[in-house]
């Protein structure tokens, strides 16, 4: 006879922690990443050395990598070290951001509810138009997105058409939806099997055939455990890449 194991009366449940009243577990969370960044780099860099620890070491490899093949290697080195703050403190904010999902005591994405996506893209889009009006100029920044240099005179105003929207409209919303969507769809994943195998294999000691099955279950869950590491990181990466490159997009005047 089948039975429900768990039924919320609200979906809310899911995410709310009622010690703390109208806080959610996303809000605490968020915090906790953005204290847990600047708690490592604090401590990475309280004592700088010459020849630095390994807490050091890999807080500056860390950092070198953003810098060198995000910020300069992306926008340039005219432009890249001047976003390079930004785009370090949103890549390793996202990262552990997204461990918090394979961290035992957490296990759950704050990426996986589509405000903090939304916010984070938000900022990026700000930025780069700022930092487009800022190098161009308003007109000449918008001039080029409505008028691309070397397209015929017939197709500008198409392709001016789709260049604005893409800008205004595309790259945010794209921005959010691909972080939020790959991380939440992992979460989800990630909860079903693990949950399913931990229901089926009680059954193992009645020798019911579920029980096989939660074997089964418990190790591709694991396997995709494993797997949300690396998306984890990937997702960070691309996040903080496309960031770059739309920057890099608004202060290069040739990369329209």
């Amino acid at each position: 006879e089948s039975q429900i194991i768990c039924t919320p009366t609200s979906v809310n449940e899911l995410f709310e922690l009622p010690f703390v009243g109208g806080l959610n577990r996303t809000m605490i969370l968020t915090v906790l990443a953005a204290v847990l960044v600047v708690a490592f780099f604090y401590f990475a860099f309280r004592n700088r050395a010459l020849v630095p620890g390994k807490l050091q070491t890999l807080a500056e490899t860390a950092l070198g990598f953003v810098r060198d093949e995000i910020a300069v290697g992306i926008i340039g080195p005219k432009h890249g070290l001047k976003y390079f703050p930004y785009l370090a403190s949103i890549f390793f904010f996202i990262l552990v951001g997204n461990l918090m999902e394979v961290f035992p005591l957490t296990l759950f994405p704050i990426a996986s509810r589509i405000g903090l996506p939304a916010f984070l893209a938000l900022i990026t889009w700000v930025l780069f138009l700022f930092a487009g009006i800022k190098e161009q100029g308003f007109g000449g920044y918008f001039g080029h997105m409505v008028k691309p240099p070397g397209v015929p005179i017939f197709l500008v105003p198409l392709v001016g058409l789709i260049e604005l929207v893409s800008t205004l409209l595309v790259r945010p919303f794209s921005l959010a939806v691909r972080l939020f969507a790959n991380m939440a769809a992992g979460h989800v994943m990630l909860s079903l099997l693990l949950l399913s195998s931990w229901v089926m294999l009680g059954s193992l000691p009645t020798g019911n055939v579920a029980g096989l099955w939660g074997i089964l279950w418990a190790a591709l869950g694991l396997f995709i455990y494993l797997f949300e590491i690396l998306v984890a990181v990937l997702q960070a990466y691309i996040f903080t890449l496309l960031s770059a490159v739309y920057i890099q997009t608004s202060v290069e005047v040739e990369a329209h």
